[in-house]
């Protein structure tokens, strides 16, 4: 199922299919790490997008490829409403795993490096900012200030009753959903009861809790999308990372970037349809080259 995407004006133009077509291929990208540092040196305004890649380093599961499933699910089986309207406790059962996986990973070097820059060039009154299509929370446990999480958190729940949006790290989330989850294709559903699953404590509200992400089938959050594109438009370089460039709108980010002369980077362990439009490329893990492109610049003042 593809997504729908509720988008601002410049966001509805950004992410035009025929406007990328229409944009012609650079020749092949630059690997040359000293030019691209020499763009860092000189940037005020930073923008990094993350994917699935960045936190795969970390060991988290990114449920995208060959043997990207959950029991015998794929993520797109499960990640929709109408699949938690059918059956809740299955959809919690797989997000419940994925939030008790996640408490056993650490943010990588390139989470670390990304938010030591940011840390770093804000005292240069320089900015940086992190957009995400992760919903793991790995940058801001890195220490990132900078964020938008375009697909949502991990950690963060939704009533689908009154609407409240709550930080909620509990472990587990319910007592029901204790041990459960497991991915092994054999498992057997817990089939919990709807009113033992995660539920609203807003007020005596009650209601049911969903998890605080975007599934197939809905909408971006508009204000998100209009953050977006305000960095986007200001930014005077862009760094890639690990995404695969395939997922719109986020696919679309970096040609646009580029079309208007800024420079784009992009790091990733394979080239990916944004690759022919772009300055540069590094191939490989981004721990090993995000640490060395995002390091202080001899120029730099020392604190």
């Amino acid at each position: 199922m593809s997504r729908l995407f509720c988008l601002s004006t410049t966001t509805r133009r950004v992410i035009s299919k025929r406007n990328l077509l229409q944009m012609a291929p650079k020749s092949r990208p630059s690997s040359d790490m000293a030019a691209f540092r020499q763009h860092v040196e000189k940037a005020k305004h930073i923008v990094v997008l993350t994917g699935a890649g960045v936190s795969a380093e970390s060991g988290v599961p990114t449920f995208r490829g060959a043997g990207g499933f959950w029991r015998t699910y794929k993520a797109q089986d499960l990640a929709t409403p109408g699949a938690f309207e059918a059956n809740p406790s299955l959809v919690w059962e797989f997000y419940h795993y994925r939030r008790e996986v996640m408490l056993t990973k650490e943010p990588n070097k390139a989470h670390l490096a990304i938010a030591e820059c940011e840390k770093r060039l804000a005292a240069q009154n320089r900015r940086v900012m992190v957009i995400t299509q992760n919903i793991d929370e790995l940058h801001i446990r890195a220490g990132t200030k900078n964020i938008l999480e375009i697909h949502g958190n991990l950690f963060k729940t939704r009533c689908t009753k009154c609407g409240d949006v709550s930080v909620n790290k509990d472990s587990p989330i319910c007592s029901a959903l204790a041990g459960k989850g497991a991915p092994d294709p054999d498992a057997k559903d817990a089939k919990i009861q709807v009113q033992d699953l995660p539920r609203c404590k807003k007020d005596k509200c009650g209601g049911l809790l969903r998890p605080h992400v975007v599934w197939f089938g809905e909408s971006l959050d508009n204000n998100i999308l209009h953050k977006t594109d305000e960095e986007l438009n200001k930014c005077d370089l862009l760094l890639v990372i690990g995404t695969s460039s395939v997922v719109y709108p986020a696919a679309s980010f970096a040609p646009m970037v580029a079309s208007r002369g800024v420079p784009v980077a992009e790091f990733n362990i394979e080239e990916t349809p944004t690759t022919g439009y772009i300055q540069f490329h590094f191939s490989g893990p981004a721990g090993e080259h995000v640490p060395v492109a995002l390091a202080r610049h001899e120029s730099e003042p020392k604190v």
